[in-house]
This record gives C-alpha cells, structure tokens and sequence, in this order.
C-alpha cells in the first residue's frame, strides 16, 4: 500500500467505532507537531493515544472529509474537515474543525506529523472552500 493510501485509509476510518486506530495507523516512536487555535502541542505515541480515547468518549460519531491529498515520496498532505455527532445530539452533524497536515510515513505507519487547524467556520462550508479536489 502506498503512503498516499495509508493515509487516505486513516483519515477515512472510523475513529469512535474501533479503538485500534492508533496501534494500527501510528509508528511507536510517532511525532505530532499540531499548531490549533489553542496553541502548539508536541505529540508522541501516548499522547495520540490519549487524545482518541478522549475523543471516543465524546462523539457519538466523527468523520473527515478529505478534499486535497497529494504525496511525495514518503510524504503525505492533507486538507480535509472533520465532522462529528456528539453523544448529547447524535442527529445532528457538525462541521468541528479544519485541517492541514503533512505527514512522513516510516514502516508503513504516520511517523512525523505536522499539522495546523482551526475550527470551522460557515463562511468556509458555505463557500465549498473544503470541496473535494482530484489531484
């Protein structure tokens, strides 16, 4: 499987679902550099780990939807929006966050990550600024 599928496979998976997202997805000795609205955070293994069973607690339900995803040897990026359903209203989808990331692959797993969001806005939405582009 290419870097470019791998990645695409992830980000497609079903976080909330199934918890082995981490394990299967993420080398052991993974790095997320992730500039968000709340600040730079440095990730490693645990750290990812912990953030998905935080999440897995609060959604009912999370999706992304990819709209760039373009690879360069072992380097993948990415642009996509993440939606979700919460547990307190899962009727209901939400647009929660845009993001950017790059990510080197190593062994066949996300090895160093870096990525910008911020939350999304319905200008973005409304604008189909995050429309699927085939590249």
């Amino acid at each position: 499987m290419s870097p470019k599928e791998i990645v695409k496979q992830f980000y497609e998976y079903n976080l909330v679902e199934n918890k082995i997202a981490v394990e299967k997805y993420f080398h052991e000795n993974c790095e997320l550099h992730w500039n968000s609205s709340k600040g730079f955070q440095l990730l490693n293994f645990e750290d990812i780990q912990a953030f998905f069973n935080n999440v897995n607690d609060t959604y009912f339900n999370l999706r992304s939807e990819i709209s760039h995803l373009l690879q360069d040897g072992d380097f993948v990026t990415t642009r996509y929006t993440v939606y979700a359903r919460t547990i307190e209203n899962p009727d209901e989808e939400i647009p929660l966050a845009h993001y950017i990331s790059i990510w080197e692959l190593k062994d066949g797993k996300l090895f160093k990550g870096h990525q910008i969001s911020q939350l999304a806005d319905d200008d973005a939405i409304q604008a189909n600024s995050f429309s699927e582009i085939k590249v």
